[in-house]
């Protein structure tokens, strides 16, 4: 090796002069040959300039692929008018933040471009990412290129600038672009977009409004003024319009005083045009899905073709009713908007979504959607379900008895101060009403609320909560912001998470991730995305999941909650049902689901103020009512599987006796010698089906749960020592009802 490298340097210094000199020759060959192919290029007339090419943009189509929904470019929207007519205001925002140096260079800016490529390169992305792209680039490149990104491309995009500025003046150049700019869908040019943003020319705007029209450019899908997000806005575009305010202040276009008024200023939107499109807040969520994994261009120049999930008849029905309704809630309960998502739980199909009353609805503002945006509202009782569940697995049953009396909580608070002041927690059943001992089947059916407390700490609040965020809850945090208030709806969520969470139970316990695409094919027919066979995770074990789906569609369970109500009865049917409403009354839900569907609804207000003080069967409840009996036609009908199960073996507390432990048979009738207390002085909470624990007063809660059972007893003489009948030797044994369809508040 080392005699090789030897040779190799003799080799070098002996020809070394012949090296440079052909060194030279094809660095002036290669440097001719891209001389000679740039002045082969040429620069059209300002004519045809003019003639913006439009690329192929992303056709959305319904889940059959006849269904157009949205056409981006369908219907092109832009107004050419003179740059003259363009506030200079508007002229300055977009130089300070698109190309700061605008008037100084000769096209391109070789810094600049050094500058995009290494970082770039760092990303491991040479062509994409940075651009570095001057004014002048972006004419050229939205022109006269397709906007693929290969080296021989940006090549001619930079040597096509540097042209560009010898036979147009700055001032034409900045009037191509200020007039062939996307701002979004179907909007080009700051004309079009100045009258459908502000309702006003593009002559006409303020130093915030011009600031406005720049923060959209980077990115009109994302940066839309008409994508809000909870506060109202859409907060990324307030941030980048804070930027291109401060941008102009810097390069001299705003005294300080104009930018703190800029700053200070109230600027109103025109409402959304009502246009060709369908199920807009779908449309959008698909859009973003889009954006955000293969970048905004795609947008505006792929021509792919997107088949979503929607189905597009039930999109019509669901708009429809939830309009209708809203209205109609708006006047009877103080509620103005509401919203709805529908999906297929066994492949996560999102079929309908609703995110408001009407998207183009300005009142309320209705491009808001409730069904996804963060950080989500607080569902109330629909979250019960959940700690249920982790309770059943944990080995409490359906039969489990607990006592629904007014009790506290707080391990600081006395166990007689009925306080929810802080630090003191004692809630209150939605009805004032206390039934002492009732089943958890009954008390989950009927959304009966210190059960459910009790409930949540017995399955564990970490245990709860690792489980509803492995079944789909993303936006709830660490179990230390909620405590024992997490079953109640103390915790936040959106509503297709929680939808897509109840669709676990309808699957046995199968998890499968909403999705709102089936395909994605470009128009040479390659698929770019395809999830038509997406495959679930098993997050919930299938017997529990099978008990929460039995307790939920049990109709005699639930029926002293809804009274039999029309609205929540499927005769023939196997529909489980779960309601929620809040303690101030913001938020009402009602999900309920069948093997193949799930549907969730919410009602209440944009700005969280109150509704009328109703439960949610009132006021959500005929909005899901009136859809899912729609829906369900349109489906096979299917039947939940429901394994048996044996108490045999059991404690007395699991299988339904809470009148004492030391139970005997005789004639065939089971006896308790009576002794009434609390479920934590017969199990340890972490371990139920095991012994009965000797010192159960070493549990935190034991005193705050055994007080009112005690109290309850001596009120209702219910003496230690009476022997009882408590059921019968087989109920003992006995498998727990099967029952039918629906549910509760």
């Amino acid at each position: 090796m080392q005699q090789k490298v030897r040779r190799a340097g003799r080799f070098i210094r002996r020809h070394l002069g012949a090296l440079i000199i052909w060194g030279i020759t094809a660095g002036f060959l290669l440097g001719g040959a891209l001389i000679l192919w740039a002045a082969t290029l040429q620069i059209p007339d300002l004519a045809s300039l003019e003639e913006r090419q439009i690329e192929q943009s992303v056709k959305f189509y319904d889940r059959t692929g006849t269904v157009l929904l949205y056409d981006l470019h369908k219907e092109e929207q832009r107004t050419i008018v003179p740059l003259e007519e363009i506030s200079p205001l508007l002229q300055q925002a977009v130089i300070a933040v698109e190309d700061a140096y605008f008037y100084q260079h000769s096209g391109i800016r070789p810094t600049s471009i050094v500058r995009a490529i290494l970082t770039n390169l760092l990303s491991a992305n040479p062509l994409g990412g940075q651009g570095g792209s001057t004014i002048t680039q972006q004419v050229v490149k939205g022109s006269l290129l397709v906007n693929d990104k290969t080296i021989a491309r940006k090549l001619k995009e930079w040597i096509l600038a540097i042209k560009l500025e010898q036979v147009l003046t700055k001032e034409q150049i900045l009037e191509l672009y200020l007039n062939q700019v996307p701002f979004g869908g179907s909007l080009y040019g700051a004309e079009e977009a100045a009258q459908t943003f502000f309702g006003k020319s593009a002559h006409d705007v303020t130093a915030s409004e011009a600031a406005y029209l720049a923060a959209v450019l980077p990115a009109p899908s994302r940066l839309s003024p008409y994508r809000l997000g909870d506060s109202g806005k859409n907060d990324q575009l307030e941030i980048r319009h804070t930027l291109v305010l401060d941008k102009m202040h810097e390069h001299g276009y705003l005294t300080e005083e104009e930018l703190d008024t800029a700053k200070g200023g109230l600027v109103e939107f025109v409402p959304p045009r009502e246009s060709s499109i369908a199920a807009p807040h779908f449309v959008f969520y698909v859009q973003q899905y889009l954006e955000n994994k293969y970048g905004a261009d795609v947008l505006e120049e792929s021509g792919w073709r997107v088949i979503t999930t929607l189905d597009a008849e039930m999109q019509i029905k669901a708009e429809e009713v939830v309009q209708r309704k809203a209205l109609e809630n708006e006047v009877n309960f103080n509620a103005s908007n509401a919203a709805l998502i529908a999906l297929d739980p066994t492949n996560g199909n999102i079929l309908s979504m609703v995110g408001s009353r009407n998207y183009f609805d300005t009142e309320i503002p209705g491009a808001y959607n409730v069904t996804t945006s963060l950080p989500g509202r607080q569902p109330g009782s629909a979250f019960k379900p959940f700690a249920y569940a982790q309770a059943f697995a944990k080995g409490y049953t359906p039969d489990t008895m607990l006592f629904d009396l007014r009790t506290q909580f707080s391990t600081t608070c006395d166990s007689g101060n009925f306080s929810s002041d802080f630090p003191c927690y004692s809630p209150v059943n939605y009805d004032n009403i206390f039934r002492g001992p009732i089943t958890m089947r009954n008390a989950l059916a009927q959304s009966i609320n210190i059960p459910a407390v009790k409930t949540i700490y017995l399955a564990g609040l970490t245990d709860t909560l690792r489980l509803a965020k492995a079944m789909g809850i993303s936006t709830l945090g660490d179990p230390g912001r909620y405590g024992l208030t997490l079953v109640l709806g103390g915790g936040e969520v959106t509503l297709l998470d929680i939808s897509s969470a109840y669709g676990v139970f309808a699957t046995d316990g199968m998890r499968v991730p909403p999705i709102a695409i089936l395909k994605i094919e470009s128009n040479d027919g390659t698929v770019i995305e395809d999830n038509t066979a997406v495959r679930g995770t098993q997050v919930l074990d299938r017997s529990v999941a099978q008990t929460i789906n039995d307790v939920l569609s049990d109709t005699v369970a639930r029926g002293p909650l809804t009274g039999g109500s029309d609205i929540f009865n499927f005769p023939g049917r196997d529909v489980a049902i779960k309601t929620g409403t809040t303690n101030d009354y913001r938020d009402a839900w009602t999900i309920g689901y069948t093997p193949n569907l799930v549907v969730g609804t919410w009602a209440g207000n944009n700005d969280n103020t109150s509704m009328e003080k109703r439960v949610s069967g009132f006021i959500v409840g005929p909005i899901w009512s009136e859809f899912m009996k729609y829906a369900v036609a349109q489906l096979p009908n299917m039947a939940f599987t429901r394994t048996e199960t044996s108490t045999t073996g059991l404690k007395p507390v699991l299988r339904g006796v809470w009148q004492g432990s030391n139970t005997h048979i005789d004639n065939n009738l089971e006896y308790a010698t009576q002794e009434v207390h609390s479920i934590l002085h017969w199990v340890d909470k972490n371990n139920p089906t095991g012994p009965i624990p000797q010192n159960p007063g070493n549990d935190p809660q034991y005193v705050l749960w055994e007080a009112p059972v005690r109290g309850w007893a001596l009120i209702n003489r219910y003496e230690d020592g009476d022997e009882v009948t408590v059921g019968s030797a087989q109920q003992i044994s006995s498998d727990p009802e099967e029952e039918e369809p629906e549910e509760d508040d």
